[in-house]
């Protein structure tokens, strides 16, 4: 018997403890988590690293999503980048000994837990509050940050997809 594929994220309701207006940032992050799953199926391990025609490897979008995902909500905190989030944004996409299909996945899942977590202690009366992006404070708000966190890893989700399709064409 096939299995019934399940609507999207966004299709299946509030997410329980979410605040109503982080809805769409929690769906989206959680889209990508399970789109991701999806496609690595079809993902070879040695493919995770190939680069046609220089183009980003698959394990570089993974990797930048779940980073993205990191800092933007450490600069959601009000807080600066860590030398470890430092260095691991230098390492994404550069292929290391034990770096797999299960550990990316690990990797991308813990942070999506603790995005949700985030998410959920939100006080709505503060997403149009002042926050600061990068070493240059570049002003934006935190519900900017969120939002871009959630866009930003579909669009890098996008560029996967169609890496996949070029890969096992």
């Amino acid at each position: 018997m096939k299995k019934q594929k399940q609507p999207e994220v966004w299709m299946r309701g509030p997410l329980p403890n979410i605040p109503i207006l982080l809805q769409p940032v929690a769906h989206a992050l959680l889209q990508v988590e399970e789109d991701i799953q999806g496609i690595l199926q079809n993902v070879k391990e040695e493919q995770l690293w190939e680069s046609p025609a220089g183009a980003a490897c698959i394990a570089f979008h993974i990797q930048h999503i779940t980073g993205v995902i990191d800092r933007m909500f450490t600069y959601a905190r009000n807080e600066r980048l860590t030398d470890l989030q430092f260095d691991d944004l230098k390492r994404e996409g550069k292929q290391r000994t034990g770096i797999d299909k299960k550990c990316l996945l690990k990797d991308l899942s813990e942070r999506m837990e603790q995005a949700l977590q985030e998410l959920a202690t939100t006080p709505v009366s503060e997403l149009g509050e002042a926050r600061y992006l990068g070493r240059k404070r570049i002003p934006t708000t935190l519900i900017g940050l969120l939002f871009h966190a959630a866009e930003h890893s579909q669009r890098h989700f996008g560029q996967l997809l169609v890496k996949e399709k070029w890969l096992n064409a």
